[in-house]
């Protein structure tokens, strides 16, 4: 918690008035009990209704007094609250989005944003008690035994006795229900798994018949997390009754100890009154307390998984100082000896990969699932870091290019079509916010969605729903290939981005990305042999190793993977030609 302590910097203000107010709240408690003692002491056996009716305007003055401070301590807490709560969930979302591809892989997406809401949320609340309850309550606990004192040192005892109960009560059931939180927050985890899993994958639930059977998960989920949370419910349940145990003999003991003193004369019935008061202000003040550390175990459990996100430092950062290189006409992109393997796996993904593309040139990937293909385009952009070798563009390692540079040399569409809530203007503009309607409509043209955009009755203003649901699979393609080619760049990769389009429209684009793309170096990436076929040059990838390098007619007859692939799509006389 004390991490994250630094973004509550800019509330210092709130978080000393806000509990200096309720702690003003707290002392003017403490004198309510001794006006209502007067009252039954001195009002009403003297029957001096004036008197009574003093007292209680003090009593109404007590409580608007209180009430005024405990506005203020709500108003000063939510906003210290609030304004925590948006500046680490900022920094949270920032950090996330400097993360590379290794770190994200590792925590998880479902974790990530559980991390990015429950928890902030949950430190939130942690602050908001901070300022509203963490001097009241301990302080309505000393106070109350401390006016029990100025009344009766020796009844006194019975409060600290019952106080000393009440605490060790609260400690034996917190030590056994704080283990669980962070638990609860790890099926929280699994429970968004299998829903983001669900809504992601609910095509193919339901083309498989398979809803039954997730709905079936989701229950194990579900359930394994309601029994953990009913198991620590169960434990803090005994807090209450123990605690109203232990008061309520501490209170019989007061009545009948304070009675002795009545009739001796040692105490009156009002202070009697009074000190039932005190020990039922102890009682709350304590129930207090055990919420209070109800919620900062939880809060700690969070800050724990927060800290922890804020504590990853990118492995994969931009260079400091790094100045973007002169373009060269020799060479677009190199992989030197390139060996490759993802966090945590024992095989390599790739192994002793050597190629160079230079500019202009179409470069196609082919290779069978499995292969490696993505994970070699995945590479250039530097979502990773090889294990061995050099990736170079323009003739200098990616490692020591600025991200940004890099990145605005690339255009990528990834296998998977992603386009974002919006409009189809703001999607294209993704990577070149300040391009002008021609530059959509000459992307919309090249990438063969021009067409379907046009008959659209807000063209480039149409909408766009969340993960682009409003379109076909084909539609989507196209748009997001379009969308890389907006910022017309140096490289573009296309990652089996053409899976959904027909032969026609696959051969169009192709034809377009020749005639519009002079100085781009194309990659390819299919497991079509008529995509990759026509292009400049072709790596063949089998098991994470480049079996062959060349155009379609001598791999053909040269390399043995390859001419299975084309034996396996196309007739002998077709793949021949």
């Amino acid at each position: 918690m004390r991490k994250l302590a630094v973004y509550l910097r800019p509330y210092r203000l709130q978080c000393i008035l806000g509990p200096a107010a309720k702690l003003v709240e707290a002392v003017f408690e403490l004198i309510v009990p001794l006006v209502m003692a007067k009252i039954i002491d001195v009002g009403i056996p003297s029957g001096d209704r004036g008197y009574v009716v003093r007292m209680c305007g003090v009593l109404a003055l007590l409580a608007l007094v209180g009430l005024c401070c405990a506005v203020f301590c709500q108003y000063s807490a939510a906003r210290a609250s609030q304004g925590f709560g948006t500046s680490l969930r900022a920094a949270v979302f920032g950090r996330i989005n400097a993360l590379s591809h290794a770190e994200l892989d590792a925590v998880g997406a479902s974790s990530l944003v559980n991390r990015l809401t429950a928890d902030v949320n949950q430190l939130q609340t942690a602050v908001a008690m901070l300022i509203r309850l963490v001097i009241r309550a301990p302080f309505l606990v000393i106070g109350s035994c401390i006016m029990a004192m100025r009344i009766d040192l020796g009844i006194s005892v019975i409060f600290l006795i019952a106080a000393v109960l009440i605490a060790l009560t609260l400690y034996l059931v917190m030590s056994r229900s704080v283990p669980y939180y962070r638990v609860i927050q790890q099926k929280l985890d699994r429970i968004g798994l299998v829903t983001a899993e669900n809504l992601e994958g609910a095509r193919v639930i339901r083309a498989f018949s398979r809803q039954k059977a997730e709905r079936a998960r989701f229950a194990a989920a579900n359930e394994d997390s309601f029994e953990t949370s009913v198991r620590v419910g169960g434990i803090g349940a005994l807090t209450g009754p123990l605690n109203y145990l232990v008061v309520n003999l501490a209170i019989l003991a007061i009545v009948a100890a304070g009675g002795a003193k009545v009739n001796l004369g040692g105490l009156t019935r009002g202070e009697i009154v009074a000190l039932v008061n005190y020990m039922n202000q102890i009682l709350l003040a304590l129930v207090v307390v055990a919420n209070l550390v109800v919620v900062f175990t939880r809060a700690a459990a969070s800050a724990g998984r927060v800290n922890e996100i804020l504590a990853l430092t990118p492995s994969i950062e931009s260079p400091e100082h790094a100045a973007e290189p002169a373009e060269r006409a020799d060479q677009r992109v190199a992989f030197d000896r390139v060996t490759f393997r993802y966090p945590g796996a024992g095989e390599a993904a790739l192994e002793e990969i050597t190629f160079t593309a230079r500019p202009g040139e179409t470069v196609g990937v082919i290779g069978g699932t499995g292969s490696g293909k993505s994970s070699l385009i995945s590479l250039i952009p530097r979502f990773y870091d090889p294990a061995a070798g050099a990736v170079r563009v323009e003739g200098v390692p990616v490692k020591d290019w600025p991200l940004d540079a890099l990145r605005r040399r690339i255009g990528l569409v990834p296998q998977r079509a992603q386009l974002f809530s919006g409009t189809i203007r703001e999607n294209l503009a993704l990577g070149a916010p300040d391009a002008g309607d021609e530059d959509l409509w000459w992307a919309l043209e090249t990438a063969q969605a021009a067409d379907f955009v046009r008959r659209l009755p807000a063209g480039l203003d149409a909408p766009v729903e969340q993960g682009g649901a409003n379109f076909s699979g084909g539609q989507r393609q196209r748009l997001t290939i379009a969308r890389a080619l907006v910022r017309r760049p140096k490289i573009l990769i296309l990652d089996d981005s053409a899976s959904a389009l027909d032969f026609a429209t696959d051969a169009a684009l192709r034809r377009a990305l020749r005639r519009e793309g002079a100085g781009m170096t194309v990659f390819l990436v299919s497991q079509r042999v008529n995509t990759v076929r026509a292009a400049d040059k072709i790596l063949v990838l089998d098991d994470g190793r480049l079996v062959g390098v060349g155009t379609h007619a001598e791999l053909f007859t040269s390399c043995e993977t390859y001419r299975e692939i084309c034996l396996s799509q196309l007739t002998g006389e077709e793949a021949a030609r």
